[in-house]
């Protein structure tokens, strides 16, 4: 996928978004649905009204039954566990699906780029444009962490593909 391309979807789709801002609200992760996507309530809110569903951007972790699927899932809970967790997020658009699109930090560590370098997500290559992330999976690559452990890792996009039914 060329660069341009990359930059065009994600103008398009910051024109389009019906939520775009920093949020400084404060967060609780009520649910991790995998290793990309949360469900988020503010923090002193008892309305499941204002939860939401954040996708984040910039990685795409494993699948459900696809290998390093749970373990991303698991490393992600631990990350925003506990009661004392600070949870913000940048939300700068809407998918398809209608989640949010948007960064996750989860006491001062971004959760896309955490995920990237223990080798338990994919840069996605597709959307992403964030170097830190890029080099995150070179350096995970060549220690063979996680997912790169595998001789043949199957990208989620891959293995998304040849499971549709």
């Amino acid at each position: 996928m060329n660069r341009n391309f990359c930059f065009a979807f994600i103008f398009i789709s910051l024109l389009t978004a019906s939520v775009s801002h920093a949020d400084e609200t404060l967060y609780t992760v009520v649910y991790v649905y995998d290793g990309d996507t949360v469900k988020l309530r503010p923090i002193n809110s008892n309305n499941k009204k204002n939860d939401f569903k954040l996708r984040l951007t910039e990685i795409d972790a494993p699948e459900r039954n696809q290998n390093y699927s749970l373990k991303s899932r698991r490393a992600l809970i631990k990350l925003c566990q506990g009661n004392d967790i600070l949870v913000t997020t940048e939300v700068i658009a809407k998918d398809k699906y209608h989640r949010s699109l948007g960064r996750l930090q989860c006491n001062h560590i971004d959760a896309s780029l955490y995920l990237v370098e223990q080798g338990l997500a994919w840069n996605y290559t597709r959307y992403s444009i964030d170097a830190e992330i890029y080099q995150a999976e070179i350096d995970a690559r060549v220690k063979r962490l996680g997912l790169w452990a595998d001789d043949y890792p199957v990208s989620p996009w891959d293995w998304r593909r040849q499971h549709t039914h």
